[in-house]
């Protein structure tokens, strides 16, 4: 986390001073902003390692943030949230949030938090399945490059959403179900819920609908299973 450079966007003075307190003693360079406007402008000028987001801003709030962020960036964005309301949280993950934590919180749980999605995000080393492209009928998947390829169409997804399409694809006709998933794709230190593994399953359909390609079937009462036709 040395040398991290985080951008935190709130409104509270209180907050930041708090947060920029424990992150100097930590080696973690802070860049703050007290509004939204001013957050989006430092985010595009700074190209910060990671956003700290708060919800509950005037003028604009923290989701319209993340969602102008993701139009250009998939840079991690932490939400914070004085709400505990699930759809609060699924909001947040539907707008491109890779976690959320709630007000009150420690400087340390959210260094946590941010170390934990760093892991989840850093490349891992490739092992000889994973260097292999999976060939589908107007479907490839290519892990050595990252691709997505629908009918000879490039398709673009975030990082976790490759990763879950990725590791169901690896294993067609499997019925996964959503904690199989949460810990396969994210890890046993995410501090999310299985409702995250939802959202990214519609999102991941929304972009193949886009081309009309069906290959992820919900299984009622158990999960998620990729299949689709082989060449």
């Amino acid at each position: 986390m040395i040398n991290t450079k985080v951008l935190l966007v709130d409104d509270d003075p209180n907050v930041r001073e708090i947060v920029r307190l424990y992150f100097t003693k930590h080696q973690i360079e802070l860049i703050e902003a007290e509004h939204g406007q001013a957050g989006i402008e430092l985010a595009q000028s700074q190209a910060p390692d990671m956003l700290i987001l708060d919800v509950m801003m005037p003028e604009m709030d923290g989701f319209e943030v993340c969602r102008e962020i993701r139009k250009t960036s998939d840079v991690p964005i932490i939400m914070l949230t004085a709400k505990e309301e699930e759809v609060d949280r699924v909001l947040g993950l539907e707008l491109g949030a890779d976690d959320y934590i709630t007000k009150p919180f420690s400087p340390r749980e959210l260094v946590a938090r941010m170390k934990a999605i760093f892991r989840r995000t850093q490349p891992r080393e490739k092992t000889e399945m994973e260097t292999n492209r999976l060939e589908f009928t107007d479907l490839t998947i290519d892990p050595e490059r990252r691709e997505v390829i629908v009918k000879g169409e490039k398709v673009a997804f975030r990082p976790k959403e490759f990763d879950l399409l990725m590791q169901m694809a690896k294993s067609p006709g499997i019925v996964f179900t959503r904690e199989q998933l949460l810990e396969q794709t994210w890890g046993y230190d995410f501090f999310g819920d299985i409702r995250t593994v939802d959202v990214h399953i519609k999102k991941i359909r929304q972009k193949l609908s886009n081309l009309k390609m069906d290959c992820i079937h919900t299984m009622w009462g158990v999960g998620y299973k990729f299949e689709v036709a082989k060449p």
